[in-house]
């Protein structure tokens, strides 16, 4: 049983604001009807909802702090300022990407 129609791709599109073409709506709906299909044999498994969900891939690994080494010397803002291309006192200014 397929729960994915070519109607709700296309919906899940346009709110994401993305078009499709025809293939990659095929594309999309054959991969949502993959994943739905390998959600419907998890939810088989006995006692499935028993399962703890694991939080990381590797659940024991050990993290290992690096040994301080002291101060890292600094860089002036000055000389790192001179990289950009446009600033304004201690401010990088950058392109207005919302509107």
């Amino acid at each position: 049983m397929n729960n994915f129609t070519r109607e709700m791709v296309d919906e899940y599109a346009n709110k994401l604001l993305i078009g499709l073409t025809e293939e990659e709506n095929k594309l999309v709906l054959k991969e949502f009807n993959i994943i739905d299909a390998n959600m419907q044999l998890i939810e088989k498994f006995p006692d499935i909802k028993k399962i703890e969900p694991m939080t990381h891939a590797l659940d024991s690994y050990e993290y290992e702090l690096k040994e301080e080494t002291g101060e890292v010397e600094s860089i002036e803002i000055e000389d790192l300022l001179k990289n950009c291309g446009c600033y304004e006192e201690r401010e990088i200014k950058v392109p207005r990407v919302i509107n």
